[in-house]
Parts: C-alpha cells; sequence; structure tokens
C-alpha cells in the first residue's frame, strides 16, 4: 500500500497551496480519505474527509480555509488551503480508511513564513 502526500513547501503568509494525495495498492474498499495535521508540539487533528459518495466532512473551525476534493480519473485527493497563516506551520497526512483499517501517508511538510 502506497499513501502519498505532495504539494508542500515554503508559502508566505496569506497565500494558498493545494496539497495532494495519492493512494494505490489498498487491498479493500476505500470507505474515505481525509486529511489531518500535526503542527510542532502538538497533537495530529482532523482537517476533512471526503467519503467514497462524494460527501464531505470537515473540522467546524476549518470549513472556511480549507476545501477537500477529488479527482476519480486521476485518484488523487485534493486538500486546498487558503490565506496561510504562520500557525498553518503542520505536517499535513493523508490517511485512508477502510472497514479493516487505516493508511496513512509520511506527510507533507508546510511551512508558512510571516
Amino acid at each position: 500500500v502506497q499513501v502519498v502526500e505532495s504539494g508542500g513547501g515554503l508559502v508566505q503568509a496569506g497565500g494558498s497551496l493545494r496539497l495532494s494525495c495519492a493512494a494505490s495498492g489498498v487491498p479493500f474498499s476505500i470507505d474515505a480519505i481525509g486529511w489531518f495535521r500535526q503542527a510542532p508540539g502538538k497533537e495530529r487533528e482532523f482537517i476533512a474527509s471526503i467519503s467514497s459518495s462524494g460527501m464531505t466532512k470537515y473540522k467546524e473551525s476549518m470549513k472556511d480555509q480549507f476545501t477537500i476534493s477529488r479527482d476519480d480519473v486521476k485518484n488523487t485527493v485534493y486538500l486546498q488551503i487558503d490565506n496561510l497563516k504562520p500557525e498553518d506551520t503542520a505536517v499535513f497526512y493523508c490517511n485512508v480508511m477502510t472497514t479493516f483499517g487505516d493508511y496513512w501517508g509520511q506527510g507533507a511538510q508546510v511551512t508558512v513564513s510571516s
């Protein structure tokens, strides 16, 4: 199983980024794919998820800044992040959720400079 995040990097405050998550080799049906982030010294927190039927869920406080979407042709899930702030600096993780377990990527570093 491979779960690969891409699109991270260094961005100035106020800028935007789009992260991508590509999953392959998952042996079970995927129920949903989600995005999480972990800032230095903090616990990993949920941002958003998109189900196999296209239903999206967001952490309430992140609805205005983050948008999750997917491209079924490319088998890729995206996380659009707008109006980035230095406190958004974190490692962003993609999580593939199945009935029999979850699969995590290695994470993509996002660093926001002031």
